[in-house]
């Protein structure tokens, strides 16, 4: 295939899709939580509103992706040494893949919270790209499942395990390894896999000991006064690149580490939490100075911040969910606590806006649906029965797909007809 031909291919695969049909990685279309799917259900339980329930191999945190009928996740077996690629069809629940891509001889450990299947792939039209971080990543033929390309060359040492989900931008796949042992962010040709860039953090870790040089963040790409800017924050530091080339932009010192909750952006302000273990949420103005990108602190809250899962933006409201089970709400311009309540259950995957509804989502079953507004306010709690939830939810036209230890679901409504 020619350059200018796989250029219109790419164009094509990559076009925004129906709104609220596809859910395209991790945090969706947008990055942020944010879905445009309505008429999604407020309530359910094991015997209402669930269209189907399918039993998912062994165990994987990542979220479920969605392209048209296909709906595709990882999962590893036998404590991390078999990794798979599963499809699921979205209208009918059946599995129409199961491809066991990579073996692994000896796994490194693992945090009991993660697992060796946790960062969340990217679809397209045609495509999917599965990384399971140090173990592996692959391009797979979403028609046939045929591995179009791997690598196994993209190190580092997780020391607990992989987190980390790639983005897709223009015609690369971007991944951050942040590992004990190394610090880089490297950006794949989709099309080849081949390395279009990498670059290394360039942050001196020697005064750091060993195990809190590592990071676990998603990045997110957005634009400024026409400048495109990747924001991966990492161990001691937030930082900006170029996305297309790898060049750093600015960096903004922190102090902290294992960082995991991806940042979100709106109207010039970046929010990113700062630790995982004493987390700081931060909030940053973005701005373009004498042709240059910049970046500078507006405020920090110092405590009560999420640890593992993302953060939602609404109507000038930031709200959070901590491990421990408190739900926050932040004023987005000056970082005050509107609200502050506790939940009663840990928390690790990220919050869900659609329908004009928030959906939190905690490890215990429980899906809490609220209000957004200065005021907490309740609409349902929601349980499936020993049911573990780490993935973060992916809705889809009517309907939400919620990953369990055990299972992926179909959350619908459901008319009589139906039953």
């Amino acid at each position: 295939m020619t350059n200018a031909a796989w250029i219109t291919l790419l164009a094509v695969l990559t076009a925004p899709p129906p709104t609220g049909a596809n859910w395209p990685e991790f945090r969706g279309p947008s990055g942020d939580g944010h879905s445009s799917a309505t008429g999604l259900p407020l309530k359910w339980s094991p015997e209402e509103n669930i269209a189907w329930k399918t039993a998912v191999h062994g165990t994987g945190w990542s979220s479920p992706v969605i392209w048209g009928d296909q709906i595709w996740m990882t999962t590893a077996e036998n404590k991390g040494k078999e990794l798979y690629a599963v499809c699921v069809n979205r209208t009918s629940g059946k599995i129409t893949h199961d491809i066991k891509l990579f073996d692994v001889e000896k796994p490194g450990r693992i945090n009991p919270l993660n697992s060796y299947a946790s960062p969340t792939p990217v679809i397209e039209a045609g495509r999917v790209y599965v990384t399971f971080g140090t173990y592996g990543t692959a391009c797979l033929d979403t028609k046939t499942g045929k591995v179009l390309w791997s690598r196994r060359d993209i190190n580092c040492d997780h020391d607990m395990g992989p987190g980390v989900s790639p983005i897709a931008y223009g015609s690369l796949l971007i991944m951050p390894m942040d590992g004990c042992d190394v610090q880089f962010i490297i950006a794949l040709d989709r099309k080849t896999g081949k390395t279009a860039w990498k670059t290394n953090r360039g942050i001196d870790y020697s005064r750091r000991q060993y195990d809190t040089k590592k990071a676990f963040c998603t990045p997110i790409v957005i634009e400024v006064s026409g400048i495109k800017q990747l924001i991966a924050p990492c161990a001691d530091a937030i930082i900006a690149y170029n996305p297309d080339n790898g060049k750093e932009l600015w960096k903004v010192p922190i102090n902290g580490f294992s960082i995991i909750p991806r940042p979100v952006f709106k109207d010039g302000m970046l929010y990113v939490v700062t630790d995982c273990s004493r987390p700081q949420l931060w909030a940053l103005k973005v701005a373009v100075k004498n042709g240059k990108p910049a970046a500078s602190i507006a405020w920090k809250v110092k405590k009560d911040a999420p640890q593992r899962s993302s953060m939602l933006l609404i109507d000038g409201l930031l709200y959070g969910m901590t491990h421990r089970g408190y739900a926050l709400c932040f004023d987005a311009k000056t970082g005050k606590t509107i609200w502050r309540q506790r939940m009663g259950s840990a928390y690790s995957a990220s919050p869900l806006y659609a329908d004009g509804r928030i959906y939190l989502f905690n490890e215990r079953q429980g899906t809490t649906v609220i209000q957004p507004g200065r005021e907490y306010k309740e609409l349902a709690v929601n349980t499936l029965n020993r049911s573990r939830i780490m993935a973060s939810p992916a809705p889809a036209g009517n309907a939400i797909f919620l990953r369990t230890d055990t299972h992926l679901y179909r959350i619908e409504k459901q008319t009589a007809e139906k039953k």
